[in-house]
C-alpha cells in the first residue's frame, strides 16, 4: 500500500510552549536579510510579505542580525517596517528576537552583562515599534562570564514591566534550561539542529523540550551555506526529494518536522521563492523509513 506523502489540508499549527499561541509549522529566519551581502530592502520586504501571505506567523530575529555594532537592530527594524507595510491581517504574527551577542567589526561575541541586556531589551522593544511587548525574547547564548541567573534577571524584569511577553533561550544545555526556568518562565529553546548537527538528539535537549512542553526552534535547519550547496549531491536525499516531487530543502525541513511535534524550523530566506519552497515542507508526510534513510545518509 502506498503511503500518502502529500496532504492537501492546511498543515497543523504547533503550540508555543504551553501557551494558547499556535505557530505555523515553518517560521522565517530573518538573519540573512541583514548580514553582509544582504538583499535590497525592497526584496527583503517582499520576502517577509511572501511568508505572511503563506501563513507564516513566526519571524525570528535578533538585535545582532546586522553588519556590525553601528548597524545594530537592523533586522528588527526591517521586520517591523515590513509588517507595518503589509496589507493583510498581522494580528497573529509573532516576532521573536534575541539579545546577548555583539557584532564588533562584524565578529560575533557574547555579552551576558545584565546592564547590557537591560539596555538592548529596551532598544529591541523600540526597534519593533515600541507599542506592544516583545512577543518572544530569547537569551542568545550563555556568557560564561555571567551566571545564567544574573543574565536572565533583566528578562524577568522586562516581563514584569510589560516590555516582554514571553521568554526563551538559545544555545542552552538541559541543565542550563533548568536553571533558566528557575528565574523566569521559558517557552522555547533555539539550538542548532539539522541532519549534520544532531546534538539535540543525543544531549537530551530535544527530548526535554518535548517532555516539558517547550517549543524547539532549530537554527541553521538546512546546515548552513556549505551544506545547502551540497544537498542535491546526497544521493538518498536527492532521490527521496525527487520521489516526493519536492526540493531537497523542503525534504530536510520535513525531516525536522517529523522528528518531534515540538519542532518549528526557522529557515532563512532572501527571496520570496525561497520561503515559498520552505513552507511546502509542512505539507509533506515522511514515513519512519524515510526519516531513517535521511538519518543514515547524513551520519
Amino acid at each position: 500500500m502506498e503511503t500518502q506523502d502529500r496532504v492537501s489540508q492546511q498543515p497543523a499549527m504547533r503550540p508555543l510552549g504551553q501557551t494558547s499561541i499556535r505557530l505555523s509549522p515553518i517560521a522565517l529566519g530573518g538573519m540573512p536579510l541583514s548580514l553582509s551581502g544582504r538583499p535590497a530592502e525592497s526584496q527583503a520586504i517582499a520576502t517577509i510579505h511572501k511568508a505572511l501571505d503563506l501563513g507564516v506567523n513566526l519571524i525570528d530575529t535578533s538585535d545582532a542580525y546586522c553588519q556590525d555594532e553601528s548597524d545594530k537592530h537592523h533586522n528588527e527594524r526591517l521586520i517591523h517596517k515590513a509588517i507595518q507595510q503589509y496589507s493583510g491581517d498581522t494580528s497573529r504574527v509573532l516576532v521573536a528576537t534575541k539579545g546577548g551577542l555583539m557584532r564588533p567589526n562584524g565578529a560575533w561575541t557574547q555579552n551576558g552583562n545584565p546592564q547590557h541586556l537591560r539596555k538592548t531589551i529596551r532598544e529591541s522593544h523600540a526597534a519593533l515599534g515600541g507599542q506592544e511587548p516583545i512577543a518572544l525574547w530569547q537569551y542568545h547564548s550563555p556568557d560564561p562570564n555571567y551566571s545564567i541567573e544574573d543574565s536572565l534577571t533583566p528578562a524577568k524584569e522586562a516581563v514584569a514591566e510589560g516590555l516582554i511577553r514571553l521568554v526563551g533561550v538559545s544555545n542552552f544545555s538541559v541543565e542550563q534550561i533548568k536553571r533558566a526556568r528557575e528565574v523566569v518562565e521559558i517557552v522555547s529553546v533555539q539550538n542548532q539542529y539539522n541532519p549534520w548537527h544532531r546534538q539535540p538528539e543525543s544531549d537530551g535537549v530535544l527530548e526535554y523540550c518535548q517532555s516539558e512542553g517547550l517549543t524547539f526552534l532549530p537554527w541553521s535547519p538546512l546546515g548552513g551555506s556549505r551544506r545547502v550547496k551540497e544537498l542535491s549531491k546526497v544521493g538518498a536525499i536527492a532521490n527521496l526529494a525527487d520521489e516526493k516531487q519536492i526540493s531537497v530543502y523542503a525534504l530536510v525541513l520535513a525531516w525536522l518536522l517529523a522528528k518531534s511535534p515540538c519542532v518549528v524550523p526557522i529557515p532563512g530566506a532572501t527571496k520570496p521563492e525561497s520561503i515559498a519552497d520552505s513552507v511546502t515542507a509542512a505539507q509533506v508526510t515522511l514515513t519512519d523509513q524515510d526519516v531513517e534513510a535521511i538519518d543514515r545518509a547524513t551520519q
